[in-house]
Parts: structure tokens; sequence; C-alpha cells
């Protein structure tokens, strides 16, 4: 049996490498408790895998080729949503143990890693909210092809932690709090209050994932002398395929701090 990693950057490692996704969410609560109690020092830089760890399901398509969800009041529809969103899920705990492992000794304060283990460890418990969900529904997590577009983004951004924060938390998590709502008024318009429920603690926990993001960008901007809001621009111009879109959710970016002059306006300032 392997030892167990004695610093939290090889904890977030032994979390990539990790196939199973039972195995990866009980991985991580166990190492956000080590952390969280001062029995897991930060250790160095480690060196994560390209990508993280998978179970051979669900088969990976195109983002194209994925069929499209519909929410109705039978389960198929809301099976295919649930299970997009475990992906999203499982996929965030591993951008969360990334961002530990890659960027851990980057001269930021203990408190940067206390947010993304935090991350790490609400991600793990939004997949199992979601997988229990499934269940219950007579579905599994697997059963549905998905995508790896997430991925794609961490890989785009693996060399710059401002890049990775620009795009991750700023674009992905952000859009998300612009879609959940609907989403769950769908869920609640079709009587399925169960899965309603757990969207709407997942709506609330990115509010401050998102917040995170924001904070340790404008940390990074200010340490190194560039204006954020012009900064975030040129990095997801680079970064990131396509612009973000609205409509947007500005009640919930405005909770998470994230000023709405930096994206209200990108259809008009930046050409296509």
């Amino acid at each position: 049996m392997n030892a167990e990693p004695a610093t939290l950057a090889g904890a977030a490692v032994s979390v990539l490498r990790t196939v199973a996704a039972c195995d990866k969410c009980a991985r991580t609560h166990a190492f956000a408790a080590r952390w969280r109690e001062g029995n897991l020092p930060a250790g160095e830089q480690a060196d994560p895998p390209d990508r993280p760890a998978r179970p051979a399901r669900p088969n990976l398509l195109a983002p194209s080729d994925v069929p499209r969800r519909r929410i109705s009041r039978g389960n198929r529809g809301r099976v295919a949503l649930l299970h997009a969103l475990a992906h999203i899920e499982l996929n965030a705990i591993d951008l969360a143990w990334d961002v530990v492992a890659r960027f851990c000794d980057q001269g930021m304060p203990r408190e940067f890693l206390d947010d993304w283990v935090r991350v790490a460890d609400e991600e793990a418990t939004h997949f199992r909210l979601l997988s229990d969900r499934l269940a219950e529904l007579g579905a599994a997590y697997g059963d549905l092809p998905a995508h790896d577009g997430l991925w794609d983004s961490a890989r785009a951004t693996a060399h710059d932690l401002a890049a990775r924060l620009a795009v991750v938390p700023l674009v992905l998590e952000a859009r998300g709090l612009d879609v959940t709502p609907a989403m769950i008024d769908r869920l609640r318009t079709v009587e399925d209050e169960a899965s309603a429920d757990i969207l709407d603690i997942i709506y609330r926990d990115e509010i401050e994932h998102v917040a995170a993001g924001r904070r340790w960008f404008e940390f990074l901007c200010a340490r190194d002398g560039y204006d954020p809001e012009t900064r975030w621009r040129e990095l997801v111009e680079t970064h990131f395929r396509g612009t973000p879109k609205p409509p947007y959710n500005v009640d919930a970016r405005n909770a998470a701090g994230f000023p709405e002059a930096w994206y209200a306006s990108w259809d008009v300032r930046t050409p296509d």
C-alpha cells in the first residue's frame, strides 16, 4: 500500500491520480480535514498530472456531440441534467487540487490554500449529493457521455496562476451563477424539489468560489502592478476560447464581488 502523502501538495497530486470518483471524494474530505486540523504542511510545488485520473465511464465526447438536456416530469431529462452537473463537479474537485499542487509555493498566503482546499471539499460534497440523487432516480454517474471542455481550460492555464483564476472561477464558474437559477426554477416547476434543493446548495457555494477566484486574482494584480479589469480581459482573450456572454446574473456576481464593469460591456468593447 502506498504511504499517505506527507504534505498538502502531495495530497493534491494523490487526489488527481485517484481514478474512482467515490475515492476521489473520500480522499478530498480526509485531506481537507487534516489541513484544517493543522496536520498537513503545505510542502513545495508538486508535479501534478497533465490530466487527472478518470474512471472508464463516462465516455468523453467533443462538446458539440454531447446530447442537449431538457428537464421534464419524466426521469430522462432530469437524469441527463444531474449527470452533466456531476461531471462538472468531479472536474471541479480536480481543478481545485490542481491549483494547490501547481501553485502552492508561489509566495501566496496560507489563506490562499485555505480557500482552494475548502473549494475542493465543497465540490466533493456537491458530487456526492448529485451522485446520490442520480441513484434515487435509477441512474449512476458514468451512464451517459460527457465532455472534457473544463480540463481543456485547465491545460491552457497550467503555466500561470493569474490566467487560471481569470478563466476558471471568473468565466466558467461565473457562468454557472448565470444559468443555475433557471435550472432550479425548472426543477421546481416539474416538482423535483429534491434535485432543486441540491442545486440551490451548489449555487450558494459557487458564489463563494467565484469570490475566492476574484479575491486572489485581485491580490495577484495588486502584487504585480496590473489593473485587474484590464488584466482579466487580456488573460481571457488569450487563454479562453470564446468570450463571456450575457445574460449575466448580476446579483450573484455582485455577491461574489465580481465587478459588473469588467464584463457587462464585453460585447461592445471586444471585437469578434
